[in-house]
């Protein structure tokens, strides 16, 4: 109990040297190439999420949006296998950090809109100036809009930071009061772990609907510039 609640969010470091990067590059190895010709069941459960998350993603996009699916795919799948290692007891959840989700947010954020300046200027500058707007008010119109566009990738680290270190919060937090309350009251202790199997269940829900909302927002935003 008294270990500090946020030593689960430090960086881990081997030999003085952090290891976030082996840790990030850890989640590849759960979706190998196919080598066989027939794949045994895990992999074929894989590459059928895969093309159903594909399918459901994709079809709101042209033909020039389309050839951003391996890296749609590509990013759900990291981020969705980093949460679930997460959950693992003594690991670390890189996308607990601002600066690794900041990292992802800004170049897929900064790539859709360059797209849509290359291939829609018109459209794009349109996005600033609604039609019909009053003259008095213009000024102010294209300030906001400008903001708004600016905080899209801070809004995309942020909502992924906030809810997966808000649920390893909660579970640490539970954790130790189960732990806390056995030697005072079995039956309170009872309820505590069966509230923390069932927060854990949800965490799990958590982890894959994060990663499928960071992914679709990219989409969307890839959406309104191609």
């Amino acid at each position: 109990m008294n270990e500090n609640l946020f030593s689960s969010f430090i960086t881990p470091t081997m030999m003085g040297l952090p290891i976030v990067i082996i840790i990030t590059m850890f989640p590849s190895i759960m979706f190998p190439s196919p080598t066989r010709l027939i794949n045994n069941r895990l992999i074929s459960i894989q590459q059928w999420l895969v093309q159903l998350t594909s399918k459901q993603m994709l079809s709101i996009h042209n033909q020039k949006g389309q050839t951003w699916a391996l890296m749609l795919m590509s990013l759900i799948l990291f981020i969705g296998s980093t949460n679930l290692l997460g959950l693992l007891p003594h690991s670390f959840t890189p996308t607990t950090q601002l600066s690794l989700n900041l990292g992802m947010a800004i170049p897929l954020w900064a790539g859709t809109v360059i797209t849509g300046f290359r291939h829609k200027t018109k459209a794009s500058l349109a996005h600033f100036l609604p039609q019909g707007t009053p003259l008095p008010l213009i000024p102010m119109l294209i300030i906001i809009e400008t903001i708004s566009l600016f905080i899209q990738p801070m809004a995309l680290a942020v909502r992924l930071t906030a809810n997966i270190t808000a649920g390893h919060l909660l579970i640490h937090l539970i954790g130790g009061a189960t732990l806390a309350l056995m030697n005072i009251s079995t039956v309170t202790a009872m309820v505590t772990f069966t509230i923390l199997v069932l927060l854990t269940i949800l965490e799990f829900a958590v982890a894959l609907i994060q990663a499928y909302v960071f992914t679709l927002l990219v989409s969307l935003y890839l959406h309104d510039n191609t």
